[in-house]
């Protein structure tokens, strides 16, 4: 080989390992670039992701609050109980009230009768209802011992009469809603259930006599044998 030729192939390959240098620190430097790219591309990213999730939470947060109802203090419930305390041997209160069938029944309408009055929580109760077919059973005893017999409770005159048409009831049942006669016999006042405290119908039954006097008064009463009791105590007056 000649020396000319030597200084060529010489010239050619330094510039080959040039060139691959050359190329390699490219490659270096274009992945560095796209390195460091990648990188500050991931931190962005990240850095949108946080501010986004913290923007939600706030979002979230604050429709969870506003949504929150407001906090009601409870509506101030009054009860007023009743300030009579029927006696035997008093005078029985007067009484004017609608009936089942659109009548009007008062105590002066029994005047010269012995009379008795019995006092239910509500039309159709299990306990309610035997009360009052047991009245009506007995109700011909009742007439022959000179006594009539009236039902009471707080229900509506149609509510009464629905009770009446089912079990085919023959004694008057009152509507007295307002409490009105069932406060001045006595009848309204505090009843007590699984710790809760309520006004409501207690169960009494009051027998007058034919002079218009409180003879007897049965309070909390127990319906089995009760109507009996009272056709017994009508009987002895």
């Amino acid at each position: 080989m000649s020396k000319k030729t030597r200084k060529k192939s010489s010239n050619t390959t330094g510039k080959r390992v040039a060139t691959k240098v050359a190329r390699a620190a490219s490659a270096s430097t274009g992945k560095s670039a796209t390195k460091t790219r990648t990188t500050a591309a991931k931190k962005a990213a990240a850095k949108t992701t946080k501010t986004r999730t913290a923007t939600g939470v706030r979002s979230k947060a604050s429709h969870k609050a506003a949504s929150k109802p407001l906090k009601r203090e409870p509506a101030a419930s009054v009860t007023k109980p009743s300030a009579v305390t029927l006696a035997e041997g008093a005078a029985a209160p007067a009484f004017s009230l609608p009936r089942d069938g659109g009548d009007t029944v008062s105590l002066k309408d029994f005047a010269g009768k012995k009379l008795v009055l019995f006092f239910y929580p509500r039309a159709d109760p299990p306990g309610c209802t035997r009360e009052a077919i047991d009245f009506t059973r007995l109700k011909s005893e009742f007439t022959a011992s000179g006594t009539e017999v009236v039902g009471i409770s707080a229900d509506t005159v149609k509510a009464q009469e629905s009770f009446r048409n089912k079990h085919q009831l023959s004694v008057p049942l009152v509507s007295d809603p307002a409490h009105q006669l069932l406060e001045a016999y006595g009848a309204w006042g505090k009843k007590s259930m699984y710790g809760r405290t309520f006004m409501e119908i207690i169960r009494t039954t009051v027998l007058v006599d034919s002079g218009g006097k409180v003879a007897r008064i049965w309070r909390h009463v127990k319906v089995d044998g009760h109507a009996e009791a009272v056709l017994e105590a009508a009987r002895a007056l």
